[in-house]
């Protein structure tokens, strides 16, 4: 069967096997989940095909780009030659610390500064106005997801008065496209590590985090199906006016203090985690010694053979297919900062043998779904609807399914369209 058809074979056994995971499989509500497939495929088809969407889209990419290079001059000068990347004059070698969670504080602040000036708003609004009315989703639910294209668990704030009388479905949504997406303040942090390989890589995080909220509200809705008649049904809900700042520069310093405190988030988690997980690795390599096992055994190499047959999916080529599922199942205890580290490693070395396998993957792997986003994104929203605090733990682990599957599907939607043309998808 040719890979693209195993693409799109595979996008729809994603969604069934969210039905399977469903709490009330005859209360879906398939217009909703037909809608929401639909528009991922329109949104693939005219991200990978439409010959009018190229020059826009490479346009995008290189003002990524281009405004990743600009937040390399405040890094150099606070870091100096800490700064400089492999193979840049006076560079002492990769570090992450010093070349890549910097940039996570400059996005941060340039979205809190396009957010004053409202120029990210009506960009928002358009969003959450499709979703709402081709899914039939409520206008809370589409805001917030609509929202996550630019924002992570801060997308909560939006929807902040309307939290507490969310339906358990609304609540289901608000989660799931939380851990689906990724933040425009990490999304700089990805490209840094993909970029030389993949020269439209920042477009395409883009539009894989687009992607991602319809296929987040298919698995959502299919998963927990609305039962009640949410109260924003109908309409996208008005901005939050406390959310606005008083002055552009009061926005650049919030936004950039957010972007410090995720950014040593980030990195405390990391070494919290893999810290940990050495630690697990050692006990599991023990216990499978003291049973006859030979070789070391880890919790990523389990968790890659749990992934192998969702991976199959993809239709990514059957040579790569385990060095993918161990990325993925990396994925949910390490987050996607280690695998698109390791998935930039292999490409640039040969270690995937089809490139279109690397463009699938930085599909799949665009989202915040992993453990830690559990306690996170509970947390977050559970702190601003303290009366949800239970219903929202309740949901947590079944909104990192959903996530897990929606990303998954994305992967499909890139396997379905992409060539994977030397990895220079739109040539000059």
């Amino acid at each position: 069967m040719p890979l693209p058809l195993v693409s799109f074979v595979g996008f729809f056994i994603l969604a069934g096997i969210a039905w399977l995971c469903s709490e009330q499989r005859k209360k879906v509500n398939w217009k909703t989940v037909l809608w929401g497939c639909g528009l991922q495929l329109a949104i693939g088809a005219l991200v990978f095909r439409a010959p009018g969407a190229r020059k826009a889209f490479l346009l995008l990419n290189d003002a990524v780009m281009a405004l990743l290079h600009a937040s390399a001059h405040g890094t150099s000068f606070v870091f100096g030659p800490l700064a400089a990347g492999p193979g840049e004059s006076g560079s002492v070698g990769f570090i992450l610390a010093f070349q890549v969670l910097p940039v996570v504080v400059f996005f941060s602040a340039l979205t809190a500064l396009l957010y004053h000036f409202r120029i990210l708003q009506p960009v928002v609004r358009l969003f959450a106005r499709v979703f709402r009315r081709l899914m039939g989703i409520s206008g809370a639910e589409a805001l917030c997801g609509a929202t996550n294209i630019f924002v992570g668990i801060e997308s909560a704030l939006v929807v902040r008065p309307y939290l507490a009388g969310m339906t358990r479905s609304e609540l289901m949504m608000i989660l799931s496209a939380g851990m689906a997406t990724v933040a425009s303040s990490t999304l700089g942090m990805y490209v840094s590590f993909l970029g030389r390989i993949f020269p439209q890589i920042a477009g395409h995080l883009i539009s894989a985090s687009v992607i991602s909220i319809p296929a987040a509200a298919v698995m959502a809705k299919i998963m927990v199906p609305e039962t009640d008649l949410p109260a924003t049904m109908g309409t996208v809900p008005p901005e939050d006016a406390s959310l606005k700042r008083h002055s552009a520069m009061s926005a650049v310093i919030e936004g950039a203090g957010d972007g410090v405190r995720l950014a040593v988030g980030i990195g405390a988690l990391l070494i919290a985690l893999l810290g940990l997980l050495a630690v697990a690795d050692g006990l599991l390599s023990w216990v499978a010694g003291k049973l006859g096992a030979e070789g070391r055994l880890s919790f990523v190499t389990v968790l890659g053979w749990i992934f192998v047959p969702l991976t199959a999916l993809l239709g990514i080529a059957p040579a790569d297919v385990l060095t993918a599922s161990r990325l993925l199942g990396e994925r949910v205890i390490l987050t996607e900062v280690v695998p698109y580290q390791e998935l930039a490693d292999l490409a640039a070395t040969g270690g995937v043998c089809d490139p279109r396998t690397v463009v699938i993957l930085s599909y799949a792997l665009c989202g915040f779904a992993h453990v830690a986003s559990v306690a996170i994104f509970v947390g977050g929203t559970a702190a601003l609807a303290p009366s949800r605090r239970n219903e929202l733990a309740l949901l947590g682990c079944r909104a990192l399914v959903a996530a897990t599957l929606a990303t998954l599907m994305t992967g499909c939607v890139a396997g379905i369209f992409s060539r994977g043309e030397a990895m220079l998808l739109f040539p000059r």
